[in-house]
């Protein structure tokens, strides 16, 4: 399947964003710390979930983004869709130029598994992953991890500049 880094990021960036929503906007640093994903990175694919109507920014302080709509509305394919992600397993795309004269013998089967695939896709939303309890202790441990990184950090920022030789 040629789900690229684009369609990963894209889709773990959202159920982060989904298992934090409780909490207010969440900035693109919080899950670029939680997810190791680059800020830079994150910012342009929110630029396109934001261009496709499935987060909105607040601004100002504590701000951050928020998903458009709730939970169970938000599939991840469509998500997949907004960063321009195709989930195909065809060598050719999708374009059935597999070979000079055109299908490959097994053009049909591939995008029959596509098509399968962008339909099991379709059946599951940010609901139905954030309710999944491996979903939920990956993410404790995340945010316990960043909690601890930044207690660490503020304790290094507040010590005298005496101690730091």
């Amino acid at each position: 399947m040629r789900l690229t880094t684009k369609g990963r990021y894209a889709v773990t960036a959202m159920l982060d964003l989904a298992l934090h929503a409780d909490q207010g906007p969440v900035s693109l640093a919080d899950i670029s710390g939680r997810q190791e994903i680059s800020l830079s990175y994150l910012e342009q694919l929110f630029a396109k979930l934001r261009r496709q109507k499935l987060v909105v920014s607040v601004r100002g302080p504590g701000g951050g983004y928020r998903l458009s709509r709730a939970l169970d509305a938000i599939s991840v394919v469509e998500v997949i869709d907004a960063v321009d992600e195709r989930v195909n397993v065809t060598n050719c795309g999708g374009n059935g130029n597999c070979r000079e004269d055109g299908f490959c013998l097994t053009h049909h089967l591939w995008t029959d598994l596509s098509q399968q695939i962008h339909s099991f896709l379709s059946g599951i939303t940010l609901d139905s992953l954030v309710k999944r309890q491996e979903v939920r202790s990956i993410s404790a441990r995340q945010d316990d991890k960043e909690a601890k990184g930044s207690a660490k950090e503020n304790k290094v920022a507040t010590m005298p500049l005496s101690i730091l030789g």
